[in-house]
């Protein structure tokens, strides 16, 4: 099975449709989405009718985002513009898809018997991983998790990134360059996160995806370049804070 693996959109229009071309002619079986639909940026019924109507067959998590906007979560984490973007889109969002959102599940989630997909992280979906021991923490949970499994894709952080766990440690690797093929080892663990979609902060602001070939066990990332300029342009005409557009520019 070959899998589009796509995290954080956060109601990013211009991104998605980006990536979307960019595999349009890409063999893949399935779409997974690793949470973060909506937040921050002003599109966030186009972005969730696109994943709804796919011709791919899809799977979702939620996301701390979806969690705020969808009502099971009061956002009280979250700082001011975050917060202020997730009220704003639960007041426009489309019934189909405010219901939607509500029925996401919660991560963890075995997918085909094949690998783990997490929001945040297979211990908390609304935690990062960013370092060698946050990864090693997560590590030991996804063995209990799924013992027979090890690959874990994450999102959250918005950064295309690859923990290894080896015999003698855990590898970090942030993702650089527009495309970069991981080829996955045997009597090795892996969390990799592919990136976001809607709002990179590697200081790379081209939108950022993966494909994982199951049966060859090797992941692909690749970074697609978008209007981010036509995006910031939406935020700040809707009202939301200037910030939220300006970051996309510099990918941060």
């Amino acid at each position: 099975m070959r899998y589009l693996i796509i995290s954080d959109l956060h109601s990013n229009d211009e991104a998605l449709s980006a990536v979307l071309s960019r595999v349009k002619r890409k063999r893949f079986d399935k779409v997974i989405c690793l949470g973060d639909f909506v937040g921050y940026a002003a599109d966030p019924n186009k972005v969730l009718d696109k994943f709804r109507t796919l011709p791919k067959p899809s799977i979702a998590i939620r996301g701390n985002h979806d969690k705020v906007v969808a009502g099971v979560d009061p956002g009280e984490m979250f700082n001011p513009p975050a917060l202020l973007a997730a009220r704003w889109t639960a007041e426009r969002l489309s019934r189909e898809n405010l219901d939607f959102l509500r029925r996401q599940p919660l991560g963890p989630m075995l997918v085909d018997d094949a690998f783990v997909v997490c929001h945040g992280s297979p211990l908390d979906e609304d935690a990062y991983i960013f370092s060698d021991f946050d990864a090693s923490m997560n590590f030991v949970h996804l063995n209990r998790l799924a013992s027979a499994v090890d690959i874990c894709f994450f999102g959250h952080s918005h950064i295309p990134s690859v923990f290894t766990l080896q015999p003698d440690g855990i590898d970090v690797e942030a993702i650089r360059g527009s495309r970069n093929k991981l080829v996955l080892e045997k009597g090795k663990r892996y969390l990799i996160n592919p990136g976001s979609v809607g709002q990179p902060r590697d200081r790379n602001p081209r939108a950022s995806y993966a494909l994982y070939d199951s049966l060859e066990r090797v992941v692909y990332f690749d970074r697609v370049p978008y209007d981010a300029r036509a995006t910031r342009t939406k935020i700040i005409r809707a009202g939301l804070p200037a910030m939220l557009g300006d970051r996309l520019l510099i990918g941060l």
